[in-house]
């Protein structure tokens, strides 16, 4: 099916028309100015998510990561696990960067991205 797509103009003429809402899937591209006009003028914009047209949905930065395998693995051994990981990767960054990072921002960096990857 071919996209539809609709500009400012588009919106004010929906608004001047009486028509206040607009559903937007897969087929409706709407541009960055006609979803502020629609904003603006109050057409409402049903749609599944409600970002701009420029703000891309992008799961594989927000959404946590499921450690693959299923495997149990005691808890002790979770921890020297992690701690080798830990230390493994700030040595690499400190190889990369040198004394370029703050140490706490490095161990907030390795922190999030273990715990997001399912490794306390």
């Amino acid at each position: 099916m071919p996209k539809q797509f609709y500009t400012e103009r588009d919106i004010e003429d929906m608004a001047a028309h009486g028509q206040y809402s607009l559903t937007v899937g897969e087929d409706v591209v709407l541009t960055e100015l006609a979803f502020e006009k629609a904003e603006r003028l109050g057409v409402k914009l049903v749609q599944p998510h409600q970002t701009p047209p420029a703000a891309p949905i992008r799961p594989y930065l927000s959404d946590p990561v499921k450690p693959a395998g299923s495997a149990q693995i005691s808890s002790s051994t979770l921890s020297a696990r992690s701690s080798d990981l830990r230390e493994r990767i700030r040595s690499a960054v400190k190889e990369k960067l040198g004394n370029q990072i703050d140490p706490n921002l490095l161990e907030t960096i390795i922190t999030r991205v273990l715990n997001n990857v399912g490794i306390e």
